[in-house]
């Protein structure tokens, strides 16, 4: 990770001295790094303990080039002035700056690959874009209404979040060559991680410490989490009716949002999300069941837990 992050910080430079500035208060700020490590983790569960090529470091850059150019758009596109506890790029600098940035990084990102002709690894990049594009725009047409099923619920977390981890999978697994079928293998076990981890990060709304992001802050911005939908699915009408009009209109009256919490605990919201989490984390397992035991599918294994236990 020490060698990424000097490899990383290299392919942020640019001649022009207020991208360096910005990205150099971007590049210190990091957030957990965990999609860099699925890749190297992966890479190495495949590959064993010879060292690894620059190939697989610039997957993993390319990856958190694009990541981190999503975080930066998302904080316009959400008016969001702190970004993992510290200012955003938009709060700094404004937002004509940060979409340029975010662009800066995108193309850095598609330029690494295209100068050293690793046209398969953005192919997988290129895909994860794409869906995680769709994905927003799914969910922003199906908030409008507040008709979002299940069914609908894990296609837009499967979009917007899971297929970047699954991209970090299979960039990890493309990196070092695998075949075709163990690509899709590893793409398919990041999918799984990253639906584990989207509703994660859904039960944390309804979390009673200040960790993460506040509570029913999902409820104010009317985005409907598995807790919420599993409650409206099993509500009589009349306290469908309810919950949906509190979600509607009346979203940020916090002690109708503390209200719209507690039905959702009572009827079993949470403990079904929870199930739903560790099934998603179980099939997960199963798939790297198959390999060697080593240190990197140890460490696998314990990313796997953290996702899982994480405290934010």
């Amino acid at each position: 990770m020490e060698l990424f992050e000097k490899k990383f910080s290299n392919s942020m430079q640019s001649k022009v001295a207020l991208f360096n500035r910005i990205t150099h208060y971007v590049v210190n700020r990091k957030g957990k790094q965990m999609r860099p490590m699925f890749v190297f983790l992966i890479a190495k569960m495949i590959q064993g303990d010879d060292p690894l090529s620059d190939r697989v470091y610039r997957g993993a850059s390319v990856i958190e080039l694009i990541h981190t150019a999503t975080l930066v758009h998302d904080d316009v596109v959400d008016d969001s002035n702190k970004r993992r506890g510290f200012f955003s790029i938009n709060a700094l600098w404004k937002n004509k700056i940060a979409v340029l940035v975010g662009d800066f990084m995108l193309s850095k990102g598609m330029l690494m690959c295209i100068d050293n002709e690793d046209f398969d690894l953005l192919k997988i990049i290129s895909k994860a874009v794409r869906e995680m594009a769709e994905g927003e725009l799914l969910q922003i047409d199906k908030a409008r209404k507040l008709d979002i099923t299940e069914d609908v619920y894990y296609e837009i977390i499967r979009k917007k979040t899971a297929t970047l981890i699954a991209a970090c999978c299979a960039m990890g697994a493309q990196s070092v060559r695998a075949s075709k079928e163990e690509v899709q293998l590893m793409e398919k076990f990041g999918e799984l991680i990253g639906m584990a981890f989207q509703i994660k990060d859904d039960l944390f709304d309804y979390g009673e410490a200040k960790i993460g992001k506040p509570t029913g802050i999902d409820i104010k911005e009317q985005k409907m989490t598995l807790p919420l939908i599993y409650a409206l699915n099993h509500a009589p009408l009349e306290k469908k009716r309810w919950l949906i009009n509190s979600v509607k209109n009346h979203n940020t009256d916090k002690k109708r949002v503390r209200e719209v919490i507690a039905y959702v605990k009572e009827v079993g919201g949470l403990d079904y999300a929870i199930k739903k989490m560790k099934d998603y984390q179980v099939q997960a397992m199963e798939m790297i069941k198959p390999y060697p035991d080593s240190p990197y599918k140890d460490s696998l294994v314990l990313m796997v837990d953290y996702v899982i236990d994480r405290k934010k």
